[in-house]
């Protein structure tokens, strides 16, 4: 345990993940505590994580950030989900939505209900019964009461900080320009004592939150925290990433499009459109990288084609002493289900609950590390999913990931799924829903329903599915389309007027 109550709080570096830091600790912990942000305007964010997941509409009801103003400032959109294209198969698409599919009951989920349907051929696509799939297929989108309607965001990043800084101000953090020369550790217990600038400024702090990115710097090259990592099981270590204009009325959705040793995405927001393509360097290399993607694009180039190495995996402890990792310094897992920002999230919602104000207590440290390294390994697994349980064998990529070894946590979701049909929720895990629409997407095929599905007839069972059927339908017809819902629901964010938003269940 370290000696003394916590009133200082020192955040390394900005972006998304310093901003949000220091937004949350401002907002609800402030008035206790001393909060500075030092950052340099010499040093690049990445900045190109624009697609989000629903968590982030609890994050911003948390703070109390107005969803229209929130929208205006990143010129955001709204998105229901990913569509996967060519990822089962070229040439073959489905769309991992946001919301539930069907309903479940008592025994067993939706699926297996499904599944009878289809061996008697009066189910409908695993799709048509889950709302959020269907509006964006549509084209639409509107608030529904008692968070009818799951969805996320589509925000630039860049924008999302500047507008993060402006509200953490407001409520107090400091920010200060510089860069990081020197990171001071006591010689006895080898906690952080203080920060010097390169200027010869000296910032010192009772805890201190990395959030400097890959460069980890103070979590792992000053105290060495450890680093495990997951390429064997997430091959790709390369990305590049361009904007273009737009050419389209952007859609409520994100586009995955796997490609021969990788896959690229396509984010619209009002502005502008995120794209990018993610890869393995063992089979592409940089310059043909650069070419696909740029061959792949809609509307004109608005910037050069920006390249980015990474490494995935993961910090060994994310709370190391008196520091915390928070955003890239605490790991990666590439982008392909837009997590990147709910790690950051949980990581500071998780730290605020375990705010040691009286001093550092280490039975926390371990247990905020033992929650911190479930929800990145499940995550993991997610990804992983998407690799492993796939048809395609047109490349020496694809043939690698069919082939590869996976995680034992993870060979046990598939192997109950492909034998049984059902999917278990460890913990609070993040997703639910969500594993039974990949699977069934990639193609992953039960062998059987459960029986309880047999004590329904025929006729029972069609009136059921056709009563979900018609219910989706019936909501979806009667929804705005989304381009002009949103540009009517951010419209008074100029004389900041909000609306309210409910928290998604996800």
């Amino acid at each position: 345990m370290r000696d003394g109550p916590i009133k200082k709080v020192v955040i390394a570096g900005g972006g998304t993940a310093g901003w949000m830091t220091a937004a949350a600790m401002a907002k609800l912990m402030g008035k206790n505590l001393d909060i500075t942000l030092v950052e340099s305007d010499a040093i690049a964010t990445i900045g190109v994580g624009e697609a989000t997941i629903p968590t982030l509409v609890f994050f911003n009801r948390l703070l109390d950030i107005k969803e229209p103003e929130f929208l205006a400032a990143t010129q955001g959109t709204y998105k229901l989900g990913i569509q996967f294209e060519n990822w089962r198969d070229i040439g073959e698409d489905y769309m991992h939505a946001f919301g539930t599919t069907g309903k479940d009951c008592w025994a067993c989920g939706f699926q297996h209900f499904w599944m009878k349907g289809r061996e008697l051929g009066v189910s409908s696509g695993f799709g048509d019964y889950c709302l959020e799939r269907r509006a964006a297929e549509s084209l639409k989108f509107g608030h529904l009461p008692s968070n009818g309607l799951n969805y996320a965001f589509h925000i630039d990043a860049s924008l999302y900080a500047g507008f993060l800084r402006k509200f953490s101000e407001k409520y107090g953090a400091k920010r200060l320009e510089g860069k990081i020369d020197k990171v001071v550790t006591d010689t006895e217990t080898g906690f952080i004592e203080s920060l010097t600038l390169t200027s010869g400024e000296v910032v010192e702090g009772d805890f201190f939150i990395d959030c400097t990115g890959m460069r980890a710097l103070l979590i792992e090259q000053a105290l060495h925290a450890g680093f495990e990592s997951w390429s064997h099981w997430l091959p790709c270590d390369s990305a590049i990433a361009v904007q273009t204009n737009t050419v389209r009325e952007p859609v409520p959705y994100t586009r995955s499009i796997a490609r021969e040793s990788g896959w690229q995405w396509r984010i619209p927001l009002q502005h502008r459109v995120g794209n990018g393509l993610v890869y393995c360097s063992r089979y592409l290399d940089d310059a043909s990288a650069r070419a696909m993607l740029l061959e792949n694009v809609e509307g004109e180039t608005l910037t050069e084609p920006l390249s980015i190495k990474f490494h995935a995996g993961r910090r060994r402890k994310q709370w190391f002493k008196n520091c915390l990792a928070v955003g890239l310094s605490s790991g990666f897992l590439e982008p392909l289900e837009s997590t990147s920002i709910h790690l950051i999230q949980q990581n500071i919602v998780r730290f605020l609950r375990m705010f040691p104000a009286a001093g550092i207590s280490q039975a926390e440290v371990d247990e905020f590390n033992r929650q911190a390294d479930f929800d990145i390994e499940r995550i993991r697994d997610f990804i992983i999913l998407h690799y492993k349980v796939t048809d395609r064998a047109d490349s020496a990529f694809w043939r690698h990931c069919r082939a590869m070894e996976i995680p034992e946590t993870l060979k046990n979701k598939v192997d109950i799924f492909e034998k049984t049909g059902h999917v278990y929720r460890e913990g609070n895990e993040l997703f639910v829903d969500s594993w039974q629409q990949v699977m069934l997407g990639q193609g992953l095929e039960p062998q059987r329903y459960h029986p309880l599905v047999d004590t329904m007839t025929e006729r029972e069972l069609v009136d059921f599915l056709q009563h979900i059927k018609s219910n989706v339908d019936r909501t979806v017809a009667g929804l705005p389309e989304h381009n002009s819902y949103l540009a009517s629901y951010i419209k008074p964010a100029s004389q900041s007027v909000g609306a309210k938003t409910e928290v998604p269940s996800y």
